[in-house]
């Protein structure tokens, strides 16, 4: 399983990346439901919120991703309408390496405290977002990248459900979180 999470994160980071692709050549959606799908830093950060939705259990299934969906939202609105945020590549960066330490140490927090740090970094991806537009219809754009934000965020929670079912569940869930922390780390070392 070790081996298998490596070469998956190594094969991720070693590709090119596609997400920005143009919306003139692929349509405005197409560009953004492909953005969040190709960044290494926009992937960890998605799927750890599934996972540490898991790791929570109850309300937060659902309320730790649809504060990120929805915080998200509103940091996109603030870039596309010119409102500056200072240090967002450096939350994006944080979002993966602080999201991937809750999974991989199995941080217990209140649900509306675990929103609310999801939340928060939330609102730099969707800014950062925002501020990648280019020449793509907001809207469409917008309702690209949220659905495959949801999409992660899914995937996470399948992950970590799948893994709770196995007999070392526990130990691989911490396992992604460890991984995701380490990928988090990897992504700065090498911008």
């Amino acid at each position: 399983m070790k081996r298998i999470l490596t070469t998956a994160i190594l094969t991720l980071g070693a590709t090119p990346a596609f997400a920005h692709l143009s919306p003139e050549q692929h349509g405005s959606f197409v560009a953004g439901l492909s953005h969040p799908m190709f960044g290494l830093d926009h992937i960890l950060a998605m799927l750890a919120v599934g996972l540490w939705a898991v790791v929570l259990g109850g309300r937060a299934r659902w309320a730790l991703p649809a504060s990120f969906v929805g915080v998200m939202m509103l940091g996109y609105v603030a870039a596309v309408f010119g409102y500056g945020l200072p240090f967002v590549e450096p939350m994006i960066l944080l979002s993966v390496l602080a999201l991937g330490l809750a999974v991989a140490l199995s941080v217990y927090l209140p649900v509306f405290a675990a929103a609310s740090i999801v939340g928060a970094f939330a609102l730099f991806h969707g800014h950062a977002h925002g501020g990648e537009l280019g020449s793509a219809a907001a809207l469409s754009f917008g309702v690209g990248f949220v659905l495959s934000t949801a999409l992660l965020h899914g995937i996470g929670v399948a992950l970590a459900v799948a893994a709770g079912r196995a007999l070392t569940g526990t130990q691989v869930i911490r396992g992604l979180g460890w991984a995701t922390t380490i990928g988090g780390v990897w992504v700065i070392a090498a911008g």
